[in-house]
């Protein structure tokens, strides 16, 4: 397994990825856009402006994490693993693969409901610093905002 920066051939399998993670694992947040503007938004949008990187085992991507800074923060706004990798610590290495490089404080929103993402993210130092009604974001899910110090 290798961790490198996204291309723009990876846009397929990344928005694969995406799509059949928020089925298999997130029903309660129905996707705000149709697979086709997922796939779109990842080779159009996601992928241009920098900050994806894959974990992929040969020719499949197993997972993927995209961040992005500002003065006095840093975010990841998309973390997915494969429903079939999950617990086998590929959403471990790209973490700790961004820690790395990302400035503090690294903040990210996750749902209330994805207990797995939420213990996984406190298992890693993050802190609930905000609960929300889910009013902000485009899935209208309850979320919390995390912040790791």
């Amino acid at each position: 397994m290798s961790i490198r920066t996204a291309r723009l051939e990876d846009a397929t399998d990344i928005a694969t990825l995406l799509l059949a993670t928020r089925k298999a694992c997130m029903p309660y947040a129905p996707l705000a856009h149709s697979d086709q503007d997922v796939r779109q938004w990842v080779r159009d949008v996601l992928l241009p402006s920098g900050g994806v990187n894959v974990l992929r085992d040969g020719d499949h991507v197993l997972g993927f994490v995209a961040t992005r800074s500002q003065p006095g923060e840093a975010w990841i706004d998309q973390l997915y693993v494969h429903a079939g990798q999950l617990r086998r610590g590929v959403g471990s290495r790209l973490l700790l693969h961004v820690l790395a490089h990302l400035p503090g404080p690294i903040c990210l929103y996750c749902f209330q409901a994805n207990r797995g993402a939420r213990a996984f993210y406190e298992r890693h130092g993050f802190e609930a610093v905000a609960f929300s009604d889910g009013s902000t974001n485009e899935e209208r899910c309850p979320d919390v905002l995390y912040v790791l110090p």
